[in-house]
């Protein structure tokens, strides 16, 4: 199901669940209900939940975002780490340029086809990704530079490696949801109280005030929603893409 639908339907759903008991709220309300006559100790306790609850809210948002923001620069590191082996090692003889530019090539189009579909389905790496990686860091490692020149490139080559390395080490921390169990319990449970309080007000005098509860709770729904298609940063809708791996090498895109 596209994720376009399942927010679509959540909203409606919230909506729904809003509107069908407040009407039979209504229906059930004795005759001589007062709606006006909220205590005011609810009241203040319904601004400040609500208050509380968009704290935590956008808290939740500013950090998934700042994960998934994360997600991209650590694939953007590791593309640039790779591209800057494959342009440094022009200095070395053909055959050992060559090698080394195939073992970057043949990497990078791995990461980008199988590994990244790995990705997003299973939340992990691919071991083929791992073991290509390493016969990268053998051949850049074990050539023994023949000139002052090659020298001179010889150290920051290895550097480049490890910074691609260490920036794959951090894509596969950020692979998968990133928000525990018990943090998603307190948002869908704040959520709960927060609506809940819509009835506690007594909404279920006029329909502006019917729409109005409608509105909130989808708007809650969406963002539960936003929070959800974030947390995972490689996986969902709004993801981290593989374009600077594409930017950079374009042919393995093709």
């Amino acid at each position: 199901m596209p994720e376009w639908l399942v927010l679509i339907l959540a909203m409606l759903a919230a909506c729904a669940v809003v509107v069908i008991i407040t009407l039979l709220r209504h229906r059930r309300a004795a005759e001589d209900e007062d709606p006006s006559e909220t205590p005011d100790v609810i009241e203040y306790m319904t601004m400040w939940i609500g208050v509380v609850y968009a704290i935590v809210l956008g808290l939740a948002i500013a950090g998934v975002w700042e994960g998934r923001s994360a997600a991209q620069e650590n694939v953007r590191a590791e593309a640039v780490a790779l591209h800057e082996i494959s342009e440094r090692v022009r200095v070395y003889p053909a055959e050992i340029r060559d090698r080394i530019r195939d073992d970057v090539n043949a990497y990078v189009g791995h990461v980008v086809t199988t590994e990244w579909r790995t990705m997003a389905d299973h939340d992990r790496l691919t071991d083929e990704g791992a073991a290509l990686l390493d016969r990268l860091r053998r051949d850049v490692t074990d050539y023994e530079p023949r000139t002052d020149f090659e020298a001179q490139a010889y150290q920051p080559l290895v550097d480049q490696v490890a910074a691609a390395d260490q920036a794959r080490s951090a894509r596969a921390e950020s692979t998968g949801a990133t928000m525990p169990g018990v943090v998603w319990f307190g948002l869908v449970t704040g959520a709960m109280v927060t609506i809940g309080m819509i009835f506690a007000l007594q909404i279920r005098r006029t329909r502006r005030e019917l729409i109005l509860a409608g509105l909130f709770s989808a708007l809650i729904a969406f963002l539960l929603f936003l929070i959800w298609d974030f947390d995972a940063p490689y996986s969902r809708g709004l993801a981290a893409t593989a374009e600077p791996f594409l930017r950079l090498f374009p042919e393995t895109g093709s």
